[in-house]
């Protein structure tokens, strides 16, 4: 096991004194290409390229002597020192930071970056990346070879957003653009690039946040609200009593895509896009659509909405995690079981619809839970019954899902 192992972040500035110490003590020095390049690595150290991080922790585990991996930006955020610090390797580290890649990029882009969400971008969390960036208003990603801008963009189609994109930050090489996001593919960029999306509606906040990112307390309280929130009169299938059951079993949250076919007013839409999720509001109704919309804005959080006809407008949208199919009946659910959601819900009027739609979802492998919901509303000044509400609420789920 190598007897010191010292990580070194690096952002463009001369290394401070006690980065030239590690460096010049060091037998093995692993770095990008542009790290193994500085004057500073002896001469004689033995240099690992580094493009796997597990395989490079694995030749510094074994080396004997004193070893240096070098890092662009801060190595322990979203970096290589969560790597080197595995059990697997067993290695005890130390760091000496630099400024992070983001903070570099918003510095350039001259904006605050408290309230912005932080996220990675691998060819296999590229979808999840695409869905904090359709739901949020300011996103910093950190990309990778085959995800990177291009790939972003081409995701986001059908949401606008401005990509500044910062390419080789802290080298000679060092380029800031600016352009929107159905222009990004037009382009080839450098790695490494950090990509900043920002755009989209925002809600009225006072200056000033208390937590990074999304303020979790932002709006009223309640993962529900009641129905003049939306407007008053809710349709039978939007009632406060079967939204609550139905976001609790598709749990939407940051990551995620969620569609609503049958968005109606838009109450059960908003409330997965205020859990931080990307949402798709589908409706056939051109006033729904446009009541939707209104809701939207009105709660400030970000919504795409289709106008068109389920099953068929469904073709062309991408992969959802979970959906809420609040009308349109068993074809349309079965269509969405082709999709492979990880969890469906809709609700039925009738016992025999229910049945009908469960044994299909079962067929399509999913694992079937139903309930009849009734619930009642009383006025609390009289005592006296003003609405009461029956459906069946039915919930399919995967047994497993890649993500």
């Amino acid at each position: 096991m190598a007897d010191r192992v010292t990580v070194i972040g690096w952002d463009g500035s001369p290394l401070t004194a006690a980065a030239r110490a590690a460096l010049g003590a060091a037998t093995l020095v692993a770095g990008a290409a542009h790290h193994l390049e500085l004057p500073e690595v002896p001469a004689g150290a033995e240099r690992i390229r580094l493009g796997s991080a597990a395989l490079a922790a694995r030749r510094v585990a074994g080396h004997r002597g004193t070893a240096v991996v070098l890092a662009d930006g801060d190595p322990g955020f979203f970096g290589v020192v969560r790597t080197l610090r595995a059990p697997e390797f067993g290695l005890e580290v130390e760091v000496v930071p630099a400024v992070s890649s983001v903070a570099t990029a918003f510095a350039r882009a001259g904006m605050p970056w408290d309230d912005a969400h932080v996220v990675v971008a691998h060819p296999r969390t590229l979808r999840r990346a695409v869905n904090v960036c359709r739901a949020h208003t300011k996103v910093a990603v950190l990309t990778s070879p085959g995800a990177g801008p291009a790939e972003l963009g081409l995701l986001m189609e059908g949401v606008h957003r401005t990509f500044v994109i910062c390419e080789e930050l802290g080298t000679v090489r060092e380029q800031v653009s600016v352009v929107t996001s159905d222009k990004a593919a037009d382009h080839t960029w450098r790695d490494p690039n950090v990509v900043i999306v920002i755009g989209g509606r925002t809600a009225a906040t006072a200056s000033g946040g208390w937590i990074a990112g999304r303020d979790p307390a932002a709006g009223p309280r309640g993962w529900t609200l009641p129905a003049d929130a939306y407007g008053g009169d809710l349709g039978e299938g939007e009632r406060e009593p079967l939204r609550v059951s139905q976001l609790a079993r598709l749990g939407p949250g940051l990551g995620d895509l969620v569609w609503d076919i049958g968005c109606g007013s838009g109450a059960f839409a908003t409330e997965a896009a205020r859990a931080g999720a990307a949402v798709i509001a589908v409706d056939s109704d051109p006033r729904a659509c446009a009541h939707t919309d209104s809701t939207a804005r009105r709660h400030g959080v970000q919504l795409q909405i289709v106008h068109g006809t389920a099953p068929q407008v469904l073709e062309d949208l991408p992969e959802p995690d979970v959906v809420r199919v609040g009308g349109g009946g068993a074809a349309v659910v079965l269509a969405v079981a082709d999709r492979r959601p990880q969890r469906i819900v809709t609700h039925a009027a009738t016992r025999d619809a229910a049945e009908r739609i469960g044994r299909e979802l079962t067929e399509h492998g999913y694992r079937v839970e139903c309930a009849l919901l009734q619930s009642v509303e009383l006025d609390t000044k009289a005592w006296t019954e003003t609405e009461r509400s029956v459906a069946f609420l039915l919930s399919g789920v995967l047994p497993t899902r890649t993500v």
